[in-house]
């Protein structure tokens, strides 16, 4: 059996696991917890949604751009050609192609972590739908992924935006910035967050739809955050 090194038990004794926090509280605790990190922590927030995903109109589904971006580095492949193909590039887009795309993406190079297409791209998209759709990156017109304006779509995946989806028990995770960001901007990227979930609410949501949030830092204790608090910001 593991057993807790000093310095987790230390951070262990800072916590208080049945308490809601402030979320400048539960910022300022996370910092304090990850001093001792040897790197500069991804802070991520948990949302416990009262849907219940089986049902189609209680998905929980959107895209999300933070004011201050993630700070992580986002890879971008896009599907596009001829002048979209000169304006994604421009925009910073790591990879562009159509079907050497497909080709590469059907052998099992699948180095970037978001997809775009331009509409008349769909067709080619259609052959690697099956390699795509299960990782997430199937590019979605109500995702913005799917758009004629490239070089809009890659500038946002590159500044922060998120896609974000219900898992099958309402559970939303997201990366909303580092621990080496400013508290306010931090604060104010969990708050856009909270909102687009909000306001992504599903029709067939009954009784409270956002039941418990939480923030934790990669090898830190998850906090569990005042929802008032984070509206507050917003």
């Amino acid at each position: 059996m593991a057993t807790a090194t000093k310095k987790n038990k230390a951070i262990a004794e800072k916590v208080n696991r049945e308490q809601f926090y402030a979320l400048n509280d539960a910022i300022a605790l996370l910092k304090e917890c990850s001093k001792e990190r040897k790197f500069d922590e991804t802070v991520e927030i948990s949302m416990n949604l009262g849907v219940d995903t089986k049902h189609a109109d209680q998905q929980v589904r959107g895209m999300v751009t933070l004011p201050n971006g993630t700070g992580a580095t986002v890879r971008v492949a896009v599907f596009a050609k001829d002048a979209n193909a000169d304006a994604a590039k421009e925009a910073g887009a790591d990879i562009v192609g159509a079907e050497d795309l497909v080709e590469k993406i059907q052998s099992g190079n699948i180095d970037f972590d978001r997809c775009i297409a331009t509409p008349d791209m769909m067709g080619l998209v259609g052959r690697v739908a099956k390699i795509l759709g299960p990782k997430g990156m199937m590019p979605n017109p109500k995702l913005g992924t799917v758009t004629p304006n490239v070089e809009k779509a890659v500038k946002d995946a590159k500044g922060g935006a998120l896609e974000f989806r219900a898992e099958k028990a309402g559970i939303i995770h997201a990366r909303v910035g580092k621990v080496s960001f400013d508290d306010k901007k931090i604060a104010e990227n969990i708050a856009a967050f909270v909102d687009a979930i909000k306001k992504a609410k599903p029709a067939g949501a009954k009784g409270t739809y956002i039941q418990k949030v939480s923030l934790s830092s990669t090898m830190g204790p998850g906090l569990k955050v005042e929802l008032e608090s984070i509206e507050n910001v917003a």
